[in-house]
Order: C-alpha cells, then structure tokens, then sequence
C-alpha cells in the first residue's frame, strides 16, 4: 500500500491549484504518470487495502478543496457522497471499463458536478477565474500571537478550555496545556492527539455549562461572517451554532473570538451575556469576549 498512497500525493500534486470551473479543464485535468504505472497494480488489492486506498482519496480531496478555499463546507453526506465518487473511480480502473483518459475525465466531471451541489457559491468565484488559482490563505497562527489578539490572562483563564478549530498541530491547545490548563480543541483536520478531536463545529456537540473557556481565532466567527455576507451563506444554522456555543460557557465563563461579530451581538441578552470589544493594533477586525452571566 505504501506505493499507492505515496502516488495519491503525487496525483493530487499534478492537478493542484487548478481552477475546475475553468472553461476547458477537462482537457487539463489528466492521471499522471505514475498514476498511469500505478493503475496497472489495483488488481491486486485485496478488500481491505482498497478501502484504506479510498479513504484516504476522500480525505486528500476535501483537504485540497480547503486548501484552496478555507469556506468550503463539506457535511457527512457530502462525504460520504465523495467517498462514493471514489469508490466508483477505483472499480472503473481495476475494472479496465474504458481508457485511462476516459476514466479520468468521466471521473473529474462527476467531481465538478459534487462541488457544484456542495458549494454553489465556488462555481460564480472561480467561472470568471483562469486555469490556476490561488489558494484563501488559512494559517495556524503561534500561540502567542493568538494569546495577544484574543487578550487572553492565562492566569484569569478558566477551566476547561475549548478551542474551536484550533488547527492540526493544535498549538495553542498544546501551549496552555504546558501551562497546566486543561485544554482541549477541535479541528476538521486534526492530527492523532488525546487532546484533540477531528470535526467541525456543525457535528461538535457543545454541551450546556460544560466549558470555562472557549476560544478560537480568526475561526468560527469568521466563518459566520463569510456566511452572513455571501446572498446564499448559511447565516441562520450559524446563529443557531453561535447560541449553542455561548449555553455551554459555565456561568462566568467567556467565549473570546476574532473577527467580532457586531451584527449578531447587538442582539444578545445583557442580562444573560457581558460584551467585550476592543481594537486590535492596526488590524481592521476588533476582538470579541463574551461572559456568560448565569444560567
């Protein structure tokens, strides 16, 4: 297997950046070499190895999709929808059904069509857009630059600490660790860690009264903002996630974020919930905190 999984990096690295709502990309979009050598080898797979194989198309799929565009949204049948895509990918070239050219293109069609259906707002960005494309940068920040924006006192930070889409390394989760909080986080592309869960903040389950501390730079709430501006965001499931996360602060317990979200917060119950804003150096975006009050 080792192989096999080596040429899937090689094979998304052929095709990255390129643009698939690109007129004509389907002449551009080709199996490389190495996949063309590799494919004579699927027959051998056994059950187990194929789907392993499949597995990890799908996740190197969605990860390159985010790399490209850190909006995209994918749910669990969007997923799984993929996976099928794959699936069928690998039967077509163990199976020989038609040329590997074919396949191919057959293939990145039924992908185009799948991103289309998932994230209708890509195909008006990217139709105007040339054959190549730049990736939305989406970095993980250091600990301390993350500390400095949200105006976090570790030593006034309570207990249990949540951040939310804390990055794959998790390293602000690991930091605050070292400085003996407990500290946990989650991300859609986490790595193997005790400390961190792989997901999104759609399928995490924030449970009520059950967090010190919530964080989460240039994250959730800049997502919701992306939403809350695009004509076919996802505004309302948002808000919805936003409350969710603001009942599972222990009274007392704050929810610190950036960028703020002023279009929602000047809707919050003063009596449930405290507002904190405050500029941040020469950035545009301000800095929030919210303080749960009580129950």
């Amino acid at each position: 297997m080792s192989p096999l999984h080596e040429n899937i990096d090689q094979q998304f690295g052929f095709n990255q950046g390129k643009n698939l709502f690109y007129q004509g990309i389907l002449d551009c979009l080709r199996f490389s070499p190495e996949t063309l050598a590799a494919i004579e080898k699927m027959n051998t797979l056994d059950t187990d190895s194929e789907n392993l194989l499949i597995d990890e198309l799908t996740r190197k799929a969605i990860q390159e999709f985010c790399r490209i565009n850190q909006y995209y949204t994918f749910n669990k049948e969007d997923r799984q929808v993929l996976r099928n895509l794959y699936t069928e990918l690998v039967a077509n070239l163990k199976n020989r059904t038609s040329a590997a050219d074919v396949i191919a293109e057959q293939h990145y069609q039924k992908l185009i069509n799948w991103l289309k259906q998932t994230n209708p707002f890509a195909e008006q960005i990217y139709s105007p857009k040339g054959e190549m494309i730049e990736a939305v940068a989406c970095s993980e920040y250091s600990p301390e630059l993350q500390i400095e924006i949200l105006d976090l006192d570790i030593k006034l930070v309570a207990s249990p600490v949540l951040d939310i889409g804390c990055g794959k390394q998790g390293r602000l989760v690991m930091f605050l660790r070292e400085k003996g909080l407990e500290a946990f986080g989650f991300d859609r592309f986490a790595g193997e860690n005790p400390y961190l869960s792989n997901a999104d903040w759609f399928e995490f389950h924030f449970e009520r009264g059950r967090w010190g501390t919530i964080i989460s730079h240039l994250g959730f709430s800049n997502h919701f903002y992306h939403h809350h501006v695009r004509n076919d965001g996802n505004f309302a499931e948002y808000a919805r996630k936003y409350m969710e996360i603001l009942e599972s602060l222990k009274p007392g317990g704050s929810f610190h974020y950036a960028p703020a979200l002023p279009f929602v917060e000047q809707y919050l119950d003063s009596e449930m919930y405290r507002l904190t804003t405050r500029n941040i150096g020469s950035y545009e975006f301000k800095a929030s905190k919210i303080t749960r009050l009580r129950f």
